[in-house]
């Protein structure tokens, strides 16, 4: 990757920690049934195994009623912010392609991380959500750089490592979150490379 001028991050799980956010939307989705969070979690990790999106399997088989993602919940990991400055420092332009409620801007700003992005790609802003490449494809233009000077960095396989590598982008998988657990389904989704943090980049670029 020694002719990338662009690096591409989603949010959620990779510079993102949703822990929280996550365990308070299934105790306000399992609250006053006979589901615990701990059924509800089993069940989720066992319908990734099996290849299927794991929330909305679980969802569907315990008959629960999805409730709101509290996105004041995310906190950033501890070694975003350091891994963003030291990749600007290098001369990398950043940016962000991610499926987010409406906000996007302003939880970077609230999280101290907005200052290190040039293009901000959020689903709820541009009403595309990824895996659509239109979304991909908007970031890039923007970007006024081509796919294949370009890395896409995020932890789903359908979302960000699939879309990425179609459109022609460098693809790197975070090893963060639920996406963890996911297998990939196809020859699209193999990223290029993976590493357990966006700090192992450091080493990548």
């Amino acid at each position: 990757m020694n002719d990338i001028r662009w690096i591409f991050f989603d949010l959620g799980s990779t510079l993102i920690d949703e822990t929280e956010a996550d365990l308070r939307r299934i105790r306000e989705m399992t609250k006053g049934t006979n589901v615990t969070m701990e059924a509800y979690c089993e069940k989720r990790l066992e319908m990734i195994h099996l290849g299927y999106p794991g929330d909305q399997a679980a969802i569907e088989f315990f008959g629960l009623r999805k409730t709101p993602w509290h996105s004041e919940d995310e906190v950033p990991y501890p070694d975003s912010a350091a891994t963003l400055s030291e990749l600007n420092r290098r001369g990398f332009k950043l940016g962000i392609i991610a499926n987010q409620n409406p906000g996007t801007e302003q939880r970077l700003v609230n999280w101290n991380l907005r200052q290190f992005f040039d293009v901000i790609a959020a689903s709820a802003e541009l009403d595309v959500s990824k895996p659509d490449p239109a979304i991909f494809q908007w970031a890039l233009t923007e970007a006024d750089c081509p796919a294949e000077k370009a890395v896409m960095v995020g932890d789903r396989l359908d979302n960000d490592i699939a879309p990425a590598n179609r459109i022609g982008m460098h693809s790197v998988r975070v090893l963060r979150g639920l996406g963890a657990c996911h297998e990939p389904q196809s020859a699209d989704e193999l990223p290029v490379h993976t590493i357990l943090t966006p700090a192992d980049l450091l080493r990548l670029l």
